[in-house]
C-alpha cells in the first residue's frame, strides 16, 4: 500500500510530510503535479503533491485536486489523504467541501472522515467543535483572516455549508472506546446516509484510534495530526520501517523571508527584529519600483555576516495592513509582496544564498516556485508540523511555515538546526 496526498497549500503539504517520516515512512513532496512518471517516488511510502488551492476558485482547487489524484493513482497509491488546515480554512463556498465531493466521487466512494485536529499545536474538536489554542475558532484570531475568515466553530456547520452531502460528528465518549467500537458508529452512519463523519480529537491516542478505524477508507481528510496515527497504522499493517534520514541544511548564506500576517508570525518578526537585521518591504515600492528587488536583494548579500540571517517582511498587524488594503486594493497589495519575494529570493539563490526559512504559505509556494523546486526530501523538524526540507534538483534547503505555527522564537530555532562545516 502507498498513500498519495494531496494538501492545498505548500506549508500543508511539508506539515504533513513531516508528520510521516517522523513516524516511520518514508516520504518525497513534489511541487504541483508532475507531468511524469518520476523515478524518486518509485521506493517511497508516501507522496505528497503540494498545491495552491486553499483559496483560488472553486473549479481551479477541484480540476487541480483531480489532477493530482490521477496521477498519485498513477504512481501505485491506493489510500489517499485530502490535506487541509488544521483550522479549516475555507469561505461558505469552499475549497474543502467541493474537493471532497469531487475526489469521493473520483475514487467511487460515498464518505469519508473530516479531522482537522492537531492537538501539539492546540488545534483540537472537542464536541464537534474546532478549538484553537483553548478558543473556538470563531473566536480566535482566524477570525479576522483576510482571505478565509472563520466566523463558525462547528466543523458538522462548515462542512453542510459548503459540500453536496451530509455531515455528522462522532464525540469523543465513542473515540475512547476503542477503534473497533468508533469503526461500528461510523459504519452505522455511514449506513444511515452520512457522507461526511467529523471525529472528536484532542489527544494523540484519539488520532490513533481514528486512523485506525479509519485505515480502510480509500480517502480521508483532515490537518496533519491523523497522519501520525495513519503512518503507526501502516507499519503495523505492512511491518515496514523507515529510518529517518538526517537532513539539516548546512552552513551557507542565508535569509529568512516573512509574508504571513497572522498573529503568531506576527509575533516571531517583532521579537527577531530585536536580534537581526531587518527590512520591511513597503507596497508602494513593490508596485512603482521596478529596481527594488534588486535594493532587497543587495541589503541582504551586505548582512551576511551576522550571527543570524537578515528578515525581509511584508508582516504587519491587521490595523496596518488594512490600511495597506484600502490604499492600494487586497489583491493587487498582495501579488505585489509576492511577486517581489519570488524575484529577490530567486535573485539571491544565484547569488549564493542556500538555506531559506519562509512564513506564510502563499509566500513559501511563492519562493519555492521562484527557486525551480520540483520536489523535496524531508529532514529534521523544527517544530512539529515544520522541517527544513532539501530540494532534490538543487543544493537548497528550506524552512517553510505556516503562519500561525511554530514558538515565538522560531525563527532562531530553524537555524540553530543548521550545522556548521566547511564543506557543502
Amino acid at each position: 500500500m502507498r498513500i498519495g496526498v494531496i494538501a492545498d497549500d505548500f506549508t500543508g503539504a511539508t506539515d504533513i510530510a513531516s508528520f510521516l517520516v517522523v513516524n516511520g515512512l518514508s516520504a518525497i513532496q513534489y511541487s504541483g503535479t508532475p507531468k511524469k512518471t518520476i523515478n524518486t517516488a518509485a521506493s517511497t511510502d508516501a507522496i505528497v503533491i503540494s498545491l495552491k488551492s486553499r483559496s483560488c476558485l472553486v473549479n481551479e482547487a477541484i480540476s487541480d485536486s483531480l489532477e493530482a489524484l490521477e496521477w498519485l493513482k498513477a504512481q501505485g497509491c491506493s489510500k489517499f489523504y485530502f490535506k487541509y488546515c488544521s483550522t479549516f480554512d475555507s469561505t461558505s463556498q469552499g475549497n474543502i467541501g467541493p474537493v471532497t465531493d469531487a475526489l469521493l466521487e473520483a475514487l467511487n466512494c460515498k464518505h469519508t472522515i473530516v479531522c482537522p485536529a492537531l492537538p501539539v499545536n492546540g488545534r483540537c474538536v472537542i464536541n464537534g467543535h474546532l478549538f484553537v489554542n483553548h478558543q473556538r475558532l470563531n473566536e480566535s484570531g482566524m477570525k479576522d483572516h483576510p482571505v478565509t475568515p472563520m466566523l463558525e466553530s462547528k466543523v458538522e456547520l462548515l462542512m453542510n455549508n459548503q459540500s453536496k452531502g451530509l455531515a455528522t460528528s462522532v464525540f469523543y465518549n465513542d473515540v475512547e472506546k476503542g477503534s473497533e467500537h468508533l469503526k461500528k458508529t461510523m459504519d452505522t452512519l455511514f449506513d444511515k446516509g452520512s457522507n461526511y463523519i467529523v471525529v472528536d480529537a484532542f489527544t494523540d491516542q484519539h488520532l490513533n484510534i481514528i486512523a485506525q478505524a479509519s485505515f480502510e477508507l480509500p480517502l480521508v481528510t483532515g490537518g496533519s495530526g491523523l497522519a501520525a496515527g495513519i503512518a503507526q497504522s501502516f507499519k503495523n499493517k505492512s511491518l515496514r520501517k523507515t529510518q529517518l534520514k538526517s537532513i539539516t541544511p548546512l552552513a551557507a548564506p542565508s535569509v529568512v523571508i516573512s509574508g504571513s500576517c497572522s498573529q503568531m508570525t506576527n509575533a516571531q518578526v517583532n521579537m527577531y527584529l530585536n536580534l537581526a537585521p531587518h527590512f520591511q518591504v513597503d507596497v508602494g515600492e513593490c508596485i512603482n519600483n521596478s529596481a527594488y528587488d534588486d535594493e532587497i536583494c543587495q541589503w541582504v548579500l551586505n548582512h551576511q555576516n551576522t550571527d543570524l540571517a537578515p528578515l525581509v517582511y511584508a508582516t504587519a498587524p491587521k490595523e496596518q495592513l488594512k490600511i495597506t488594503q484600502n490604499k492600494y486594493g487586497e489583491e493587487k497589495s498582495s501579488a505585489a509582496v509576492e511577486a517581489l519575494f519570488a524575484k529577490v529570493c530567486k535573485k539571491l539563490q544565484f547569488a549564493g544564498v542556500k538555506n531559506f526559512v519562509v512564513a506564510g504559505g502563499e509566500t513559501s509556494g511563492s519562493v519555492t516556485k521562484a527557486l525551480d523546486v520540483e520536489a523535496l526530501e524531508i529532514g529534521a523538524q523544527i517544530v512539529p508540523g515544520v522541517p527544513w526540507v532539501k530540494a532534490l534538483n538543487t543544493s537548497i534547503f528550506l524552512a517553510l511555515k505556516s503562519g500561525n505555527f511554530g514558538d515565538i522564537d522560531f525563527f532562531i530555532k530553524a537555524q540553530q538546526l543548521i550545522t556548521h562545516k566547511n564543506t557543502q
